[in-house]
């Protein structure tokens, strides 16, 4: 049986934390930011966790 592929998109834009978790971006913050608020772009910097409903589907496309 041939190896498993990874889905390089999803393979760039996941990164797994200690602990096995997914962290990932904010989108919303690439353009458009004249009428967002300077906390709402604040918080968009910073990564967040992928959701436990996602977790499987993603480690998946990740090949772990």
């Amino acid at each position: 049986m041939p190896k498993m592929k990874t889905r390089k998109g999803a393979a760039k834009r996941f990164k797994v934390t200690a602990n096995g978790k997914l962290k990932r971006n904010h989108a919303c913050h690439g353009h458009i930011l004249t009428k967002k608020s300077p906390k709402r772009k604040r918080n968009l910097v910073k990564s967040g966790l992928v959701a436990k409903s996602d977790m499987a589907r993603v480690k998946k496309m990740i090949g772990i």
